[in-house]
């Protein structure tokens, strides 16, 4: 039965502040509160310590706190650990922790499942059960950075949301996400270290630009041709490379903000040089700052294979006498289906 009882991360300070003031407590309780859910992550009513009881007892009745559990937990033999969170109705998604040297990353989800069946993801081969509220997408990356401090005693440095679902048909609870994690009184986060990925939903990259935001942006081209692309990606159909590419030069020039390209390398269908001279054609017509060229994670429903190791060097190495700034992206945690592409709640 659904509660009629308002979450209590759904409300302002200002909100909590005047909801404190009905009820005569002093206004100070209000920020005491706000600090638990945003600051110190509370989970519940009863670990507000410094509430009395009796207030903790009020809240409980007039409020609820859905956060996320971590359902399961798995870990990879190259330290990536990828996490299984339940959400209150019992919903699943999954996020990743990926540490390197230099970085600790989170890869968090947006939505439970995917509406836009992607042929190489195995996230597309499952339904769209419904977006993440904004308060869920921070509790993946509150869980992600706790764990980030358990293993290695640092700090997330960098967040990308390129887990279950498309981030910009979550459009707004994305955006508000984005804005508690790089609050001062969130987790107080840099936006030039969050990177949102999207396979090119054109009205809404626009509408990025339109917000004037500060993150950053991957698109996920995987193929440099309309047939191609259309192939392996349906949402091409609507949203093709010439409005793509329009839509990203719109938004570069509204907010300056770094555009990524990624490009997973299919056997025999994405690979040649004459594809690396297409992706070239596109990379030009964008202020793109980087191409991510990927390493394919194989999944049981589709017929990819990787290319072998003498195609991916002539690749990479044609893109680079061609001055174009490409990086070859080793996946990691492909032994836990942790890696991009593999995230089907298998657990």
């Amino acid at each position: 039965m659904k509660s009629d009882k308002q979450n209590i991360r759904h409300l302002s300070l200002p909100a909590l502040q005047e909801y404190f003031s009905t009820i005569g407590e002093k206004p100070f309780r209000a920020k005491q509160v706000h600090e638990w859910l945003w600051q110190r992550h509370a989970t519940s009513f009863e670990a507000m310590t410094n509430l009395s009881k009796q207030l903790r007892s009020t809240l409980e009745a007039n409020f609820t706190l859905p956060a996320l559990r971590v359902d399961t937990t798995q870990h990879s033999t190259d330290g990536t650990i990828k996490s299984r969170f339940r959400l209150h109705d019992g919903h699943l998604v999954e996020g990743v922790l990926i540490p390197t040297e230099n970085r600790q990353t989170a890869c968090v989800s947006s939505q439970v499942g995917c509406s836009l069946s992607c042929k190489f993801c195995a996230t597309g081969y499952m339904d769209r059960k419904r977006n993440l509220d904004f308060d869920e997408i921070y509790d993946e990356v509150a869980l992600l950075n706790q764990q980030s401090l358990e293993a290695s005693g640092k700090k997330l440095s960098n967040i990308v949301y390129m887990g279950m679902g498309e981030p910009l048909l979550n459009y707004k609870h994305v955006l508000q996400s984005i804005e508690r994690i790089t609050a001062a009184d969130g987790l107080a986060m840099s936006p030039r270290r969050i990177t949102v990925s999207t396979a090119g939903v054109a009205k809404m990259i626009r509408q990025l630009g339109d917000d004037k935001v500060r993150f950053n942006l991957a698109l996920s081209l995987h193929a440099a041709n309309d047939k191609k692309r259309s192939e392996i990606m349906p949402i091409n159909d609507t949203n093709n490379l010439k409005v793509l590419i329009e839509a990203l030069n719109y938004f570069y020039k509204a907010t300056q903000s770094q555009i990524t390209f990624e490009y997973i390398l299919f056997q025999n269908f994405n690979d040649s040089l004459k594809d690396a001279d297409e992706l070239i054609h596109v990379y030009r017509q964008v202020p793109a700052d980087l191409i991510n060229i990927i390493e394919y994670n194989p999944i049981d429903n589709a017929r990819f294979q990787q290319p072998d190791e003498d195609a991916v060097a002539k690749f990479m190495d044609y893109l680079g006498r061609h001055r174009v700034n490409a990086r070859l992206r080793r996946s990691r945690g492909k032994d836990i289906d942790a890696a991009c592409g593999q995230l089907a709640n298998k657990g």
